[in-house]
């Protein structure tokens, strides 16, 4: 049996940086905000979110608890749970957790992505400690150490060479990626980037460090850090019933829900921002597109109230 609870203006979807921002900025503007949140975010494994302006090195999840003590002080909500569908009511959506429906005038999405990474064994173990995938986000952690870089897709030419920017000594294993051009090999050659052609095996950890990366074969090349490019896929299946489907990204490193400047989706009334539409998005911009993604949510209510009550006045 579903139960309903009462109607609130925005349902904010997912409670990481994009979601806690526009929930701030809409019950800054006085509109009931329900944020709901199932406690998984992108980058829980990691020790610190970095490049966020005055909160560098602070953990995930003690920026998400600031976040949420200051929604709720203007007068936010929160309900811990998974959102399993969405769907269009009469003048709005609802929404299904656990068998409760939540009524909401608008929704705002931000429920981020899955990284998918690559199947060799010893990987996943080490994600978010000395496997990582963001130069930025992770760079400055591994400096000057010997760097691998496993490459999946063509990004790994991209990829590489930010990680050379960090360390005199970085490999490129080249796995299961394409073979680089002769363009990219003098590239590679300039920036005196070494290149290890076949697939890897194995990660090899010892006293709970990377030692090394195996091949088949079992040639074993030192490594102290491992960077990859993972598959992201936009977490937004529970958006099927309003006829919103994730799409490919052009670089086909996996799946976005699209937006336009100020978030809007193609569903009118829904929004989304951060990672479930932008995957490149660190915290700040994430934090920054939710803002934005409010504001509109804001003046988009704002011009809906304004048209009735012109037709209430005219009646």
């Amino acid at each position: 049996m579903t139960s309903r609870t009462a109607k609130y203006d925005v349902i904010v979807i997912g409670g990481g940086a994009a979601g806690l921002s526009g929930a701030q900025a809409l019950a800054r503007s006085r509109r009931s905000v329900l944020v709901i949140d199932d406690g998984t975010p992108r980058n829980a494994p990691a020790d610190g979110v970095h490049n966020f302006l005055t909160r560098d090195g602070v953990p995930p999840a003690e920026i998400y608890k600031l976040g949420r003590r200051e929604v709720q002080g203007y007068g936010g909500s929160f309900v811990d749970g998974t959102v399993t569908t969405a769907r269009r009511t009469a003048d709005g959506f609802e929404v299904l957790v656990d068998g409760t429906a939540y009524l909401g005038r608008r929704l705002l999405v931000t429920t981020g992505l899955v990284d998918v990474l690559p199947d060799v064994p010893g990987l996943a173990d080490r994600w978010g400690k000395d496997v990582v995938h963001c130069p930025y986000c992770h760079g400055w952690e591994v400096r000057d150490q010997a760097i691998g870089v496993l490459a999946t897709s063509p990004m790994a030419m991209h990829q590489v060479q930010l990680f050379r920017q960090l360390s005199d000594d970085v490999t490129l294993f080249l796995h299961t990626a394409p073979e680089p051009t002769e363009e990219q090999w003098e590239e590679l050659a300039a920036r005196g980037i070494a290149v290890v052609q076949g697939k890897v095996e194995q990660v090899e950890v010892a006293d709970d460090k990377i030692t090394g990366v195996r091949l088949e074969g079992g040639t074993v090349v030192p490594r102290q850090a491992l960077a990859i490019q993972t598959t992201v896929r936009a977490r937004a299946g529970f958006l099927a019933d309003l006829g919103l489907e994730p799409t490919m990204l052009e670089s086909e490193v996996g799946t976005a829900t699209p937006v336009d400047a100020m978030g809007a989706t193609q569903v009118p009334g829904v929004y989304a921002a951060g990672n479930v539409s932008n995957p490149m998005a660190q915290v700040m911009p994430s934090a920054a597109a939710g803002l934005m993604a409010g504001a509109a949510i804001n003046f988009d209510l704002i011009t809906e109230e304004t048209r009735l009550a012109v037709a209430a006045r005219s009646s």
